[in-house]
């Protein structure tokens, strides 16, 4: 007998799967075998963060197997500016997708676009102002993976 998918299926899955990651179940003794978890960026829900950036969130324990990191797609509009804020626990990389951007990490700004990847530690203020004619899009890891609670907005004056 071919292994079988729990039947309300990843997002809505109410059985212990939740826990694990959705899997499959085996009709051998019960077991569980992993399955691949496939988000796309077109069905993901976007929201706005307590930094004022639009949020995909991509993979994160709320949606996946994943558990110690996340990964989504954030946006911002010309002109349009995060919140400089830190993160007491979590460490960020922003992966820069289209635009351009200044960059600010703690005292230091820099301008950053396409193909550049920013390493952000625990604890360091931070903000990115999109400085481009055209939508800022870049993808953003988290480790551990992203809880709102974790972020600490500071004023611009700090």
């Amino acid at each position: 007998e071919q292994p079988r998918a729990c039947r309300s299926g990843p997002a809505h899955c109410g059985c212990r799967q939740r826990v694990l990651g959705h899997s499959l179940i085996s009709p051998v003794v019960g077991s569980i075998l992993p399955t691949m978890d496939v988000i796309n960026q077109r069905d993901a829900v976007p929201f706005t963060t307590a930094d004022g950036s639009t949020i995909r969130e991509l993979l994160a324990h709320r949606n996946s197997s994943i558990r110690q990191q996340s990964l989504a797609e954030a946006r911002l509009a010309s002109g349009q500016a995060t919140t400089p804020h830190h993160h007491r626990v979590t460490e960020e990389i922003y992966y820069i997708l289209s635009g351009t951007a200044q960059m600010t990490l703690g005292p230091l700004s820099r301008m950053v676009g396409p193909g550049d990847a920013i390493a952000i530690p625990p604890g360091l203020r931070h903000s990115i102002h999109n400085t481009g004619p055209s939508e800022l899009v870049f993808l953003c890891t988290c480790a551990p993976g992203y809880e709102p609670t974790d972020t600490f907005l500071e004023s611009s004056s700090e």
